[in-house]
């Protein structure tokens, strides 16, 4: 029944709060609900009118006018209900609209931070939700109210009658929800594992090459195969338990209906009642127990759907609120990182500690150090996907991190290590999907990252479709096109991890002409590579090793220590270089 508190009082959530606003049309919904259930007594008196008083005075004529009048009653009933239907999904759009921006922008949050529960799957729990909310199931909780209206109908008529059908009534309720703690936890479970072998299965679709080439596909199978052999174990013994239920609720409803009309044939024997109204007492006692059963019978989906609430509740909880930020102007490239500290979360250690440097506008920096060192860690922080523990990293004074990310990004450029694309065209790949880049906006990016001639051999040139995550794309040609996504609008700070990683000679002559070219405009350039190579347009170099900077300073001063047998900082180190203690 957790279902109900969260429909019944939202709780002050992103989800509350969007339930909160519907409930006007809710109530709408609720006014029609009520037309709607009282234009349905008109069956029970058309059965008592008929047996009543037709059948007494054979009367032809009251027969037609009593079923015209009960037709149009009942169409009538038909539109309202039709009516209620498209307010129900109207709220469900509406909420879909308020919440679906905060969810997607959730789910990556949760994916930056490193979650494992960042993936997709949210976006499913949202139609879920919806679906559910708006859906039969739900709608026959706005029947539940006036379940004692047709109830005290039959109390009228008769207190047995009326007793027997409220006793039946509190008896499927029970039922219903011992049915609920009965397979509540199995459905949790096999819900969760069904979950994990989906995950399992993309990383393993993604990553299929690898899993064909090294023979894990066996192995990888019987991992899958645990999670869904709880998922096929509990998912069965839930249904065993459910449908136990949903045939003992079947039997208890064809119970009560039994025992009403032998009732009201007994109240006719004793010429308690009319005997029209036998049907009559029939008819409401079922219309009285059909919400109960519709929600019976929609048990699951109900459950789903609270399950799809709390993990949607879980993401937005763990999302960074979104702050107003003041658009700031276009900044000139002054980038300082001042005592940072980073660990990713419940990391026993410090990934990056006390990093300090600066850079002056339209300087060029290279990053090396050896694996692990924390340089992926430091290019996420100077661009803002990660907060630091404590420091703070700023371009022109401003927190990267706070900086409004839209405006953020129109002045900034970023190649990760591993490039990804969107499915898509080349030139949509380039534009960031933006509608107001021009043709000759991603023109002269592709041209400055020395990709607009490779472009234009492809099948359609820069309306060639890369497919899902570039796959038609090799993985230079993806670094390529990712390097003038980056340099989109002649951005003021540009950040490459590994720019030379996937490219041939022919790449890495564009990749230097790229960055004499950022350096040209005027852009402050970071350069992470393990490749000396490609910082042969650095003024400064920053060496990384074990999370610290050990040396920091002019190029060729930090590669000429770099050079040596061992670097040993001493107090002054060589001049312009600042030797920082390494641990």
């Amino acid at each position: 029944m957790k279902f109900l508190t969260f429909v019944l009082s939202p709780p002050d959530n992103v989800l509350g709060r969007a339930l909160k606003d519907g409930y006007k049309p809710a109530a709408v919904a609720f006014g029609f609900s009520l037309v709607s259930n009282l234009l349905y007594m008109a069956m029970p008196l058309y059965t008592f009118q008929i047996y009543g008083r037709v059948m007494v005075s054979q009367s032809q004529g009251t027969l037609w006018m009593l079923t015209f009048i009960t037709l149009a009653v009942f169409a009538i009933s038909s539109i309202i209900d039709d009516f209620r239907a498209r307010i129900l999904i109207n709220y469900g759009v509406a909420l879909d609209q308020r919440v679906s921006g905060r969810v997607f922008t959730g789910l990556f949050d949760a994916a930056v931070r490193g979650d494992p529960g960042a993936k997709a799957q949210a976006l499913r729990d949202l139609d879920q939700f919806r679906q559910s909310l708006t859906g039969i199931a739900a709608a026959a909780f706005f029947d539940v109210p006036w379940i004692p209206v047709f109830i005290i109908a039959l109390f009228i008529i008769d207190p047995m009658v009326g007793a027997v059908t409220l006793a039946g009534a509190c008896v499927l309720l029970g039922l219903a929800i011992l049915q609920t703690r009965a397979t509540q936890s199995a459905l949790k479970d096999a819900s969760d594992a069904a979950l994990k072998s989906y995950g399992f299965t993309d990383a393993a679709l993604r990553n299929g090459e690898v899993v064909r080439a090294m023979g894990m596909l066996p192995t990888l199978g019987q991992a899958w195969a645990k999670h869904r052999r709880v998922t096929i174990e509990r998912g069965a013994a839930a249904a065993e338990a459910s449908n136990m239920y949903n045939d003992i609720i079947k039997a208890v409803r064809m119970g009560i209906q039994i025992l009403i009309i032998a009732l009201g044939a007994y109240l006719i024997i004793k010429g308690k009642i009319h005997s029209g109204m036998l049907f009559a007492n029939m008819i409401l006692a079922s219309r009285a127990l059909q919400p109960i059963e519709k929600i019976v019978g929609s048990w699951d989906p109900l459950n789903n759907m609270y399950r799809a609430y709390v993990r949607l509740n879980q993401l937005l909880e763990k999302a960074e609120p979104v702050m107003a930020a003041t658009s700031l102007p276009r900044p000139l490239g002054k980038l300082s990182v001042e005592g940072v500290n980073f660990a990713p979360p419940m990391a026993q250690k410090l990934i990056l500690a006390n990093i300090n440097f600066a850079l002056d506008p339209n300087e060029v920096l290279g990053v090396i150090g050896p694996s692990g060192a924390g340089k992926s860690t430091l290019a996420r922080l100077l661009v803002g996907i990660w907060k630091p523990l404590q420091g703070v990293a700023r371009l022109d004074g401003a927190d990267v991190f706070s900086w409004d990310r839209a405006d953020f990004g129109r002045h900034v450029g970023y190649l990760p290590q591993d490039t990804e694309l969107f499915a898509g065209t080349v030139r949509s790949n380039i534009a960031r999907f933006r509608a107001d880049v021009t043709d000759e906006d991603v023109v002269i990016a592709a041209q400055l990252a020395g990709v607009h001639d490779l472009v234009l051999r492809m099948a359609k040139g820069y309306d060639t479709e890369v497919g899902e995550g570039g796959a038609v794309l090799s993985a230079g040609q993806r670094q390529r096109v990712g390097l003038a996504r980056a340099m989109l609008g002649n951005p003021a700070f540009v950040v490459l991890d590994e720019p030379n990683a996937s490219l041939d000679a022919e790449g890495e002559d564009a990749l230097m002409r790229a960055i004499d070219a950022m350096k040209a405009n005027g852009a402050t350039v970071v350069i992470i590579s393990h490749k000396p190579g490609v910082f042969r347009a650095a003024d400064k170099m920053l060496v990384l090793r074990d999370g610290r900077v050990e040396l920091f300073g002019p190029r060729d001063q930090v590669m000429s220590r770099l050079m040596k047998p061992a670097i040993v900082p001493d107090a002054t180190g060589a001049p312009g270089v600042r030797a920082v203690e390494a641990g």
